[in-house]
């Protein structure tokens, strides 16, 4: 019993010194949850009005703009948002079922979703996917998966600036001007509470009034308003310089922005996911610590009864 004794104390020193580890790792992340968030809505309105933007302008039905033009989807970017590290509960988990069942619906897909007075063009099935990771774990889900992986940013900081996001928005909008790839998806995790986020998978690349009028309605009341058909009456608007290069210049500006706002709501997504593990581990310790302390009290009490009962024993033989 004694043996038994030591050992279950043993595991109860453990245990306490893992609830010590989870504890201090909640509570940086629900700091850092909290920063992250605050950064997320701070640029909402921003990403708002830039989403409107967009919105006006993806209704051109104007062939000349590289960042609009449509033609049949044979390669696909897929910008996947994941974290660094692990220790997050389902947040990647999440992140690589949902675009891994995205992935797989080749009709949807290969179509292009656009304004209604666009010509589309057929759709193909046979589409060619890459995958640009943004975290460590979206290198592990492109080769698990058997898809090309061009380039892995995982050095960005844990409060991400405009600066960080923009070798990653370079690339994509490079590879659909030079015709490397006919579409641009961002696959990122919505963040809506502390005990709610949703995985999206957005349209970047050609510019989209379906998803952009989405990712605006996504925003908490008040934080977004629709963005809808009846405010693309761009021709009322006088230009200057001109309508092309004013374009030209701040599409992909605003590309720009869809992209930071995913991985500022990625961020926030990651950082509450990590805080609820880390609660959740902490607590099964404190749960384990307290059947542990009741194993441990029966063992001492038995090996103190079976003492007692030896002693008297020897006492009633010498009498």
């Amino acid at each position: 019993m004694a043996v038994n004794a030591k050992a279950v104390k043993q595991r109860i020193k453990s245990a306490k010194n893992t609830k010590k580890i989870t504890k201090a790792m909640e509570l940086v992340s629900a700091a850092k949850m909290r920063k992250a968030v605050e950064a997320a809505e701070n640029t909402r309105l921003y990403a708002t009005l830039a989403r409107e933007l967009l919105h006006r302008l993806a209704f051109l039905d104007e062939p000349n703009y590289p960042l609009l033009e449509l033609r049949p989807v044979k390669k696909v970017l897929v910008v996947v948002m994941s974290s660094n590290r692990g220790l997050c509960g389902g947040f990647n988990a999440n992140v690589f079922k949902h675009t891994k069942a995205v992935l797989e619906n080749t009709k949807r897909l290969g179509e292009h979703r656009v304004a209604e007075n666009r010509d589309v063009p057929e759709f193909t099935t046979d589409i060619e996917i890459d995958i640009l990771g943004v975290g460590k774990k979206s290198a592990w889900f492109a080769k698990k998966h058997g898809y090309n992986l061009p380039a892995v940013f995982d050095d960005l900081h844990e409060k991400p600036q405009i600066e960080d996001i923009l070798s990653v928005s370079d690339m994509a909008i490079r590879g659909y001007i030079d015709k490397t790839y006919d579409k641009v998806l961002v696959s990122y995790t919505h963040y809506i509470s502390g005990l709610s986020q949703e995985v999206k998978v957005r349209q970047v690349l050609p510019v989209s009034p379906h998803d952009l009028e989405k990712m605006g309605n996504e925003l908490p009341s008040g934080k977004g308003e629709s963005l809808t058909a009846d405010t693309a009456e761009i021709e009322r608007y006088l230009f200057e310089p001109d309508l092309e290069t004013i374009i030209e210049t701040i599409l992909p500006k605003l590309v720009e922005v869809q992209l930071y706002q995913a991985i500022l709501e990625s961020t926030a997504s990651e950082h509450s996911s990590r805080m609820v593990a880390m609660k959740n581990a902490s607590d099964n310790a404190g749960d384990l610590i307290e059947d542990l302390t009741r194993e441990y009290n029966k063992a001492r009490q038995a090996a103190i009864t079976q003492e007692i009962a030896e002693i008297a024993g020897g006492a009633a033989a010498l009498s």
